[in-house]
């Protein structure tokens, strides 16, 4: 597979972890501006905004270390411009995840991290 193949593979096994733990997707691979938004969905009452990092190894770090400050700002730009967009407002209460997926030896370990970041 390529990068790309991974990236959807990992991102759906993220939706399908989200959907199993009560959240409702609502779009995938969102883009705007130069960058984009893996995941956008609903946990509750909270409109969620959340990026999907995958290693193969520990190797680098933790997944989730790989979510830096430059890419939680053009995170956060995409979601005002989602807000705007999509509901006129920005009254709504957002939260920002991360899920981190490490996948050795052909065992995925998912772990999802609510309010990851805060808005920059």
């Amino acid at each position: 597979m390529n990068k790309r193949q991974v990236g959807e593979y990992y991102e759906t096994l993220a939706c399908n972890f989200l959907m199993a733990n009560g959240a409702y997707v609502l779009k995938r691979d969102y883009r705007a501006f130069r960058g984009d938004i893996d995941i956008i969905a609903r946990d509750g009452r909270y409109l969620c905004f959340i990026e999907v990092k995958y290693r193969k190894s520990k190797r680098f770090g933790e997944p989730e270390a790989a979510v830096t400050i430059s890419k939680q700002k053009q995170i956060c730009k995409i979601s005002k411009f989602y807000l705007y967009s999509t509901y006129k407002s920005q009254d709504v209460p957002i939260r920002y995840d991360v899920i981190a997926i490490t996948d050795i030896d052909g065992m995925a370990s998912v772990k999802w991290h609510k309010n990851a970041f805060e808005y920059i």
